[in-house]
Order: structure tokens, then sequence, then C-alpha cells
């Protein structure tokens, strides 16, 4: 028997199986994250040992998951798993066996494989250096390009080796992509867990960049598996029933996704899309079971109202831009008739951030509307309290109520001026915008929904991707000014 064998079968023998229902290779952790169960971590305090002291030690602390020897057995065995005297199929070998055992392991000592992974695989601090100072010194030489390659080995770190062997498996992709999606929650109470989800988000974004992916229609013709992933993903406006999914797969709509060939079967985000002769002004028509397909002969305008990410593990890896771009191409072949292309958007960030600045937005309104204001609250003058209890039934307000006009001019403040490190603050703006989009007019109830409600007041938002101008509209962001329509300019403050 010889050493990687013993090790292997010595760790086996002390890795217990996880108090879990068993699933597929890989897929166990990613279930448990998105289903909000599964075992909870074991909780990082003060006096947790850091890897390298755990590795040193002989004895366990009663919150650790490994020992230390069988730390130091796991640790042995990804090395071995990129030692470059094996060949690639051995090392393939080997990554398999870590796999098994990974989906075995409960999720304490899955982090405790985290950990190895993200401390004890990176690159040699000494040849960084040196290959730094040799790029400093060569700067404006002829060995200028030489010195830069030598310098930009340096920094590979093992941990991009180890991750390339588990990717190069079968079911290698979906594993990465899962234990990334279960890492996710524990990154705030660990730092130490960074360098492990960079380096994946890199490979990542190199593995799926968008020229890898291929764009596919959804319909109710496809295999009922994947209709029923629409159905488990839709993050926007939940699915109720198969009658509702079959309505937002009718003949005047339509459905698409990318997919990666390593996950032929599984959408990596979708977008659902409904043809009609008018820009939507309200989600419930395009929801309604009931209602007529629309006629596609009349159909001017695609209305994008639902865009879902599906793998929680692919955050940070881009898709929607190249989404959009790819279906107005695919729609506007298909139908030459359409010539408008916009969104029908919540503003999940609203309500949460009126209620933070409520009361300097109320400061910017002029005393005239103010004393409307208050009169319409009941309470003069008013203050940032009584108007957000005012709104808390915002469905019962008057057309001509000065709260309604004040919480339309609240929602454009929000989308055209309120921005982070030159972004905005609200992230389905922060996407639209970021693609070119512009913020074209607010729709009142347009989600009256219990979550719509309770998200931004019912309110929704039409984005208007025209084509023409995508690129100004990105240059201007870009500057710091968010492009809107002449409507929504009109409604937000203005500096007194």
């Amino acid at each position: 028997m010889n050493t990687t064998s013993w090790i292997s079968r010595q760790v086996t023998r002390l890795l217990p199986v996880a108090r879990q229902e068993r699933l597929p290779s890989g897929q166990a952790g990613a279930v448990a994250m998105r289903t909000g169960g599964g075992p909870a971590r074991a909780e990082t305090t003060q006096t947790e040992r850091s890897t390298r002291e755990r590795l040193a030690a002989s004895l366990r602390h009663k919150t650790e998951a490994m020992s230390p020897r069988m730390l130091r057995l796991t640790l042995e065995e990804l090395r071995a798993t990129i030692d470059p005297q094996i060949s690639e199929v051995e090392g393939g070998r080997r990554a398999q066996v870590l796999i098994q055992r990974y989906t075995r392991a409960t999720v304490e000592r899955r982090r405790d494989m985290w950990l190895l992974m993200s401390e004890m695989f990176t690159a040699d601090p000494e040849k960084v250096k040196s290959a730094q100072a040799k790029f400093a010194a060569a700067v404006g030489t002829p060995d200028e390009a030489a010195a830069e390659v030598q310098y930009r080995r340096a920094t590979v770190s093992p941990r991009r080796r180890l991750l390339q062997r588990f990717s190069v498996l079968p079911e290698g992709i979906r594993f990465l992509v899962d234990l990334r999606a279960e890492m996710q929650p524990h990154l705030k109470q660990d730092k130490r867990l960074e360098a492990l989800d960079v380096e994946m988000e890199y490979m990542f974004s190199t593995w799926f960049d968008v020229g890898f992916l291929e764009l596919r229609r959804i319909s109710w013709d496809s295999p009922a598996s994947l209709v029923e992933k629409l159905i488990k993903y839709e993050a926007v406006h939940d699915i109720r029933s198969w009658d509702d999914v079959k309505n937002r797969l009718d003949s005047d709509r339509r459905c698409y996704g990318f997919f990666h060939p390593r996950l032929p079967d599984e959408p990596l985000i979708f977008v659902e899309v409904a043809l009609i002769d008018h820009m939507a002004e309200s989600i419930t028509p395009l929801l309604d079971e009931k209602a007529a397909a629309a006629d596609l002969d009349k159909a001017t305008w695609a209305i994008f109202y639902s865009i879902s990410n599906t793998q929680n593990g692919l955050r940070g890896v881009s898709f929607g831009d190249s989404l959009i771009k790819r279906v107005v191409e695919t729609l506007s072949s298909e139908f030459p008739r359409l010539k408008h292309f916009s969104t029908l958007s919540p503003i999940p960030g609203l309500r949460k951030w009126l209620g933070q600045n409520a009361q300097r937005l109320l400061a910017l309104t002029p005393e005239k509307e103010q004393a409307e204001l208050g009169r319409a609250a009941g309470f003069e003058p008013p203050t940032a309290a009584h108007l957000l209890r005012t709104l808390d039934h915002v469905a019962t307000l008057d057309a001509r109520s000065p709260l309604r006009r004040w919480l339309l001019q609240c929602a454009a403040q929000y989308l055209g001026r309120e921005l982070v490190d030159g972004k905005p603050v609200d992230p389905v703006a922060r996407f639209h915008l970021g693609n070119g989009a512009r913020v074209e007019r607010l729709n009142w109830m347009g989600d009256p929904s219990a979550k719509g409600l309770q998200q931004s007041y019912g309110l929704m938002v039409n984005y208007l991707y025209d084509l023409k101008r995508l690129d100004r509209n990105r240059s201007q962001l870009a500057e710091g000014k968010v492009a809107v329509a002449g409507a929504i300019d009109e409604l937000q403050f203005r500096v007194q």
C-alpha cells in the first residue's frame, strides 16, 4: 500500500457521514444553503485557534471539527492532488476521492477544508517579493516583458491548480459552484475564507465567460425538469402554480436562459419577456393566468419583467448584460415589428431607504408642499414619522393626494440621484443602468402584491433600453449622472 492510499484510507475512517439526507455528489451543501436547512456552522470566537496553530497542535479543542491529526491528513491529501510528480489521471482520481469525502462530511468539517484551501495554498511570498523587485528594476528596459511574465507566474497560487484539478472531472464544475455557494454565508464572519472565495470568483469568470455560454429558449415544450427549475429559481415574482408558469411561457411570451456545456440542464440566469403593444405599467395583467394571449402581429414592445440568477456560487460573475443583448438580437430577428425594449422592474430597496432618509427629503420639500403633506397626514407641521405612518396605507391614497406625489418624488430621487461609489443604491437600478438603460417611468401600484407593498409601496419602474443610447448612458453614469427621462427629472427634488 503506497502512502497516498494509506492516507486516503485513514481519513475515510476518521470522517463521519453528515447527519443529513444523502444527495448526489456536490449538491448537499448548495441545497442546504438555498433552503436555509442543514447543520449550523461552528461559530467563530475570539479564542478560536488559527489553522496553522491547529496543524501544529496535538489535541483538538472541543469546538473544532477536525482533530489536528485529521487536519494534517486532509492537507496532505489536498497537496497530493496537485503533486507535480503524478499524472493528470492520478491527480483526477485523487480529486474524485476528495469530492466524495467532502460530500459525506458535516458542514463544520467542510469549513475546515475551506480554510485549508484558503490559507495553506498561497503563493510563495519570497518568490513574489523577489519577482516584484526584478520587475520593478526591469521597467523601461528590454527585460521588462520577461520580468513581468516571471512576476505574474510567481503570484499564481497553488490554490488555482487545485481548483483546476477538480474542474476537469465530469462533476467538478458542479462541485465547485455548490462549494462556493455553501461558503457564501460564512464569509462575513470568517475573513480567512476570502482568498478562496476571490480565487473561485476569478476562475469562474473565466470558465463561465459568455463566449462559452449557449442562449436557449425555455418553452412549455421544454423538458418538465427544466420548467420545474423556472419555478424553483424565479426570484422576482414567485410562480404560484403550473397554470402560472404556463402563462409565462404562452405564445405571446418568451423565456431565455444561458447554459454552460458542463451544466447542460441548469440555467445560470433566465429572463422572462412579454410581447405587447405598449410599455407595461403593471405586473398584474402580465401575471393574469386567465388573460388572453396578446396579438403578436401588433406587438411593438418587448417587456423584460423578470430576470433571475440561479447559482449563488457564481456570485460576482456577470451574465445579465450579455443576456439582455443576446435576447434583444434574437427577438429583433424573430419579430421585426418590435421597436422598443423596456423592463417592468421592482424597486426592492425603496421602502427601507425612505425609512432612513424621509426626514432629509422632507427638508428638501418646499414649505407650501410641506403644509399640504401635513394636512393630508393629519398633523401639522408634518414629521417624517407621520408621513411614513400614513404611507403604510398607500393603497388607499386618492389620486390627487399630495402624499402620492411626494412618494413619487422620493422614488425619482432614489433612482436618479442616490449613488454610492458612483453606482445606484438600488440593486436592480444598478444592474439596468449599468447596462446603459434609462429610468423612463414610475408606475403607481405597479405591483400591489404584499411583496410589492413591502419593498416599494407598490411602485414599479420602467427602464428603457434605447439601443442607440446605451453607450452614452453608460458613459454618463461613469461620470456620476444617471440617465433619466424628462418626467423623472421633473419629479426629483431641487436643492433650495
